[in-house]
């Protein structure tokens, strides 16, 4: 089973609703097509075709939208050394975390980046 579709069936578990890009050009695409604040987080493989994911938190956080800068955007790799943690951080994620990914950690920090990020809104 592909890690997206494990990824997708854990947070359907939470009752999540789930939206998958294929690549991060497509995962740009999407949140620039989107309402204000559609999105609660975004999961954010640094490896993908097209665009990679670090290019697309880059370009995500600096549209001209009002959630660009608040939303939590989450990396979920296989890259785990100090440097790619670094590279995640610079690209404007706000967590790296290193697949296979434990559900209650992956859980643990969705719910603190999305309470957090919701304190930021000027509305709800």
């Amino acid at each position: 089973m592909e890690n997206a579709e494990i990824v997708t069936d854990l947070l359907e578990l939470e009752s999540a609703e789930v939206y998958h890009a294929q690549n991060g050009l497509i995962a740009l695409e999407m949140f620039k097509a989107s309402e204000n604040f559609f999105y609660d987080a975004i999961l954010m493989d640094l490896r993908m075709p097209v665009m990679d994911g670090l290019e697309a938190a880059k370009k995500i956080r600096s549209t001209e939208r009002e959630d660009s800068k608040l939303i939590p955007i989450i990396a979920l790799t296989a890259n785990a050394f100090d440097n790619d943690i670094k590279n995640s951080k610079e690209a404007g994620m706000d967590v790296h975390l290193v697949k296979p990914v434990d559900a209650d950690a992956l859980y643990k920090v969705l719910k603190i980046q999305i309470e957090k990020t919701k304190g930021g809104r000027s509305h709800d």
